[in-house]
């Protein structure tokens, strides 16, 4: 198998590719894309880290001929996903071969946060010895608050535990069992911010994350608590915590993430110069860990090339492209059903019970179950998920998954039923697949209804009262949201009813809360499915 590597790669890995037996290698470091255009078509396998863009036009050019794709580390947004499916491409990443380096990373952030090193090696580099200014603050005995506890959470935890501290988390996706295993308390988020010296962040960021800490969450903190950020940017508003650095209401600050980046010369948090470190996204950045994404590349890339075994696959399991044919529009309403799960569930998840029925129970369904796995968990992690992780993150979350299947045939020739169960509610979701490859959620606990899963939806409960639609249409028209579909489904008249509106753009914070408070609303939550 023909490989071309383009960004480079560890030595290291490089030398397990050509020792490997059926493997050929070609480096092409700075290629252009025309020129990645013109010679794709004479390798099976391409390897890319971030500068390389992936295009369809690349992908097309292959003529077929290109069969893997690898991106060495983490992030896929180079790659065109959608162009490499329907090509039948596999895609593979190394998800966690630098979590690790970003957990150390986030307590070399705590460290010189709490001793000040970064302003005290500025002050004596000018020529001045200020020990009084500089007096920093033991981490020993402190409490730390960990706001979410998947893999890179978990291993921050063990290392500030390891430093003698008392660690804490919120993860209202984990259960305080498989917390308790791992010696950390579960609480609530508003408790966290009470109790916690030092809160470090470890979610993905999602509407419900975004601005998860500000000027209000501030408030309920410790004076003096140190809060650090190197998961995603946007999680913690940066307007709001420089002006909390120059209150002193935050004793300390670091950012390793931006809402934009490279970070914006206008971005408030520049303004502060005490109390703060400020890093440009070294999370993944050790010698290390690029030595781990290149030896594990390498070591995918042989399975794949020797024994047509894909790891760590982001758009599909290990499937020959006939049986991919087959399989695909099952597995995408299976990951959508799921993703909407994971986008409007709350609390601690105990089961998730799949139910296939009709043609849909005739397939592999043990790819179909991976998929609503990925689809959900994709929304409620701080790391990637892939279809080969995702079991084992539930197993580990101690998420209980049931698969069962029935050949009796209902109205439709295909229903897959998905089950969530928290400690709080049960809902239940169904889809199915209509002319061979369009999916549709057809049920919400229920309810009958027929959404197309795809876009920016706005998911709303109320009372089936009349004008109600029309006072949220009103809204909506006059923020300038367009509605491209409306569906709506209800029990009974005059009961409660559900509505799911399909539009054009991302609804803002201050539409949602406009459409909140309209007479006979329950609840209006905002989902997308532009990444599915």
């Amino acid at each position: 198998m023909k490989i071309l590597i383009t960004d480079g790669l560890a030595k290291q890995g490089l030398e397990l590719l050509k020792a490997a037996e059926g493997v050929e290698v070609d480096e092409r470091k700075g290629i252009s894309p025309d020129e990645l255009v013109d010679i794709v078509k004479d390798y099976e396998g391409l390897v890319v880290r971030s500068a390389t863009k992936v295009t369809k036009e690349v992908i097309e050019a292959s003529g077929g001929r290109l069969r893997i794709i690898g991106r060495a580390g983490i992030g896929i947004d180079n790659i065109d996903l959608d162009a490499a499916t329907r090509n039948g491409v596999a895609v593979m990443n190394t998800p966690e071969s630098n979590s690790i380096t970003t957990a150390e990373h986030t307590i070399t952030l705590l460290l010189s946060l709490a001793r000040r090193i970064p302003q005290a090696h500025s002050s004596i580099k000018s020529g001045k010895w200020e020990r009084n200014k500089y007096k920093g603050v033991e981490v020993y005995g402190k409490t730390i608050g960990l706001v979410g506890l998947g893999n890179i959470g978990k291993l921050v935890a063990e290392r500030a535990m390891g430093l003698k501290m008392k660690a804490i988390a919120y993860d209202p996706y984990l259960s305080k069992e498989a917390a308790k295993k791992l010696s950390i308390e579960l609480v609530s988020l508003d408790e966290l911010f009470r109790s916690s010296d030092v809160i470090t962040v470890h979610t993905p960021l999602t509407d419900e994350t975004r601005d998860l800490i500000d000027s209000e969450s501030f408030g309920k903190m410790k004076e003096g608590v140190i809060v650090i950020n190197c998961a995603r940017g946007g999680i913690v508003n940066e307007a709001d915590m420089a002006e909390a650095l120059r209150e002193g209401r935050v004793g300390g600050a670091a950012f390793d993430v931006y809402t934009s980046e490279p970070i914006d010369p206008e971005n408030p948090v520049l303004s502060v110069d005490e109390n703060i470190v400020l890093t440009p996204h070294l999370g993944a950045s050790t010698e290390e860990a690029q030595i781990k994404v290149g030896t594990t590349m390498a070591e995918q890339l042989i399975d794949f090339a020797q024994k047509g075994v894909v790891r760590n696959a982001v758009n599909m399991p290990s499937l020959t492209t006939e049986q991919l044919a087959v399989m695909k529009p099952y597995m995408s309403i299976c990951e959508k059903i799921g993703s909407l799960h994971g986008q409007l569930c709350k609390g601690a998840v105990r089961t998730v019970e799949v139910t296939y029925e009709g043609e849909a129970a005739e397939v592999d369904c043990s790819y179909l179950t991976v998929s609503v796995l990925k689809g959900f968990l994709s929304h409620i992690m701080d790391i990637s998920v892939t279809y080969v992780n995702a079991p084992s993150i539930a197993e580990e979350r101690k998420i209980k998954v049931v698969e069962s299947k029935s050949a009796s045939m209902s109205q439709y020739t295909n229903l897959i039923t998905v089950t969530v169960a928290t400690r709080e509610a049960t809902n239940e979701i169904s889809g199915s697949v209509f002319g061979g490859n369009h999916g549709r959620i057809v049920k919400v606990n229920g309810v009958e209804i027929d959404v197309v899963p795809e876009g920016f939806l706005l998911v709303s409960h109320n009372y089936d009262r009349p004008g109600f639609i029309g006072s949220m249409c009103s809204v909506l028209g006059k923020n300038g949201v367009n509605i491209g579909r409306m569906h709506l489904g209800r029990k009974s008249a005059g009961g409660e009813a559900i509505v799911f509106t399909n539009v054009d753009t991302e609804v803002s914070e201050e539409v949602i809360r406009e459409i909140s408070a309209i007479e006979n609303i329950i609840s209006v939550t905002q989902v997308s499915f532009s990444d599915e």
